[in-house]
């Protein structure tokens, strides 16, 4: 009898903590629907995104929560967003602000594939993501420029700003790259800053292959092998390149509160993925979602 009551206590004690638990409900961007670079309708999808997203939470409720409330959740994965402010980005004044507490979050990833019917030009393909949730990049820093004439830069400084992500291919290829935006550096108008950023190495050049083989340390070559060494074949899987590579990204301001100082938007970047150290040619990658930031 008393074994009965406890476990009925603690079903009682479950569904409560789960209705009092925020949660985030799915969002779907549709500026992924927009050709890169196209700021209007950026902007529009920006303004659905921010003010559309159903039990998402602003900074101070995000601020508010217990780590009980948070654990297993997924709200570390999220971004906050502006339940106030404007959209008329005329509202920000020019100047030189400071971003703190810089957040992007994905709510889309799609990679370019070779199309399947002859002729047709390559184009994005939906991906299924084999990533927990934890592939928002938080706590960044940088700046913000906005001039008279309403031109903006943006530049991305520290933080948060890279996470390792895999997706799954409609095939069954599973594709890693690097998200990020490290050091972005972007241009133009406050609906539509483009710019690029790094892309590190997916692996450092202390990774070790299967056949112990490095870019910094481990074996110059497989060793079953060692009079093949030089062959242009294996030349690749033997000498480890850990360069960055380069990507592109476009942000657009959706919504501003002057009086909190907090902005939001939305981005979409194209970047490459993972080439194993050099090994393979590396796919591109379409991220779109969120983003938001304090300005000071």
């Amino acid at each position: 009898m008393a074994v009965s009551m406890r476990a009925a206590q603690t079903a009682k004690a479950a569904r409560v903590s789960r209705a009092a638990r925020p949660v985030r409900a799915n969002v779907v961007c549709r500026a992924q629907k927009v050709e890169f670079g196209q700021a209007a309708a950026a902007l529009v999808a920006a303004s659905a995104l921010v003010a559309g997203s159903a039990n998402a939470l602003t900074f101070d409720q995000l601020q508010g929560l217990t780590y009980l409330q948070v654990k297993g959740s997924g709200i570390a994965n999220t971004c906050p967003v502006l339940e106030s402010g404007t959209t008329d980005l005329k509202e920000l004044k020019a100047g030189s602000y400071k971003l703190q507490n810089f957040c992007v979050e994905p709510t889309s990833f799609t990679v370019k594939e070779e199309a399947q019917f002859k002729g047709s030009e390559p184009e994005f393909v939906k991906t299924k993501l084999m990533t927990r949730l934890t592939y928002t990049l938080d706590a960044m820093s940088g700046t913000l420029k906005v001039g008279n004439d309403g031109s903006a830069e943006l530049k991305e400084d520290d933080g948060i700003d890279y996470a390792a992500t895999t997706v799954q291919l409609p095939g069954g290829e599973r594709v890693p790259f690097l998200f990020t935006i490290k050091q972005f550096d972007g241009k133009g108008s406050l609906d539509n800053i483009k710019g690029d950023f790094l892309v590190p190495s997916y692996r450092g050049a202390t990774f070790l292959d299967p056949k112990g083989r490095g870019g910094a340390t481990g074996y110059d070559n497989a060793v079953a092998l060692p009079a093949r060494a030089d062959d242009e074949e294996l030349l690749k899987e033997n000498v480890k390149n850990t360069k960055a590579l380069k990507g592109s990204a476009v942000f657009s301001v959706a919504k501003v509160d002057t009086a909190t100082g907090e902005i939001a938007g939305v981005f979409e970047s194209v970047q490459p993925s993972d080439t194993d150290l050099g090994a393979k040619v590396p796919k591109d990658v379409k991220v779109t979602g969120l983003w938001y930031a304090q300005l000071q």
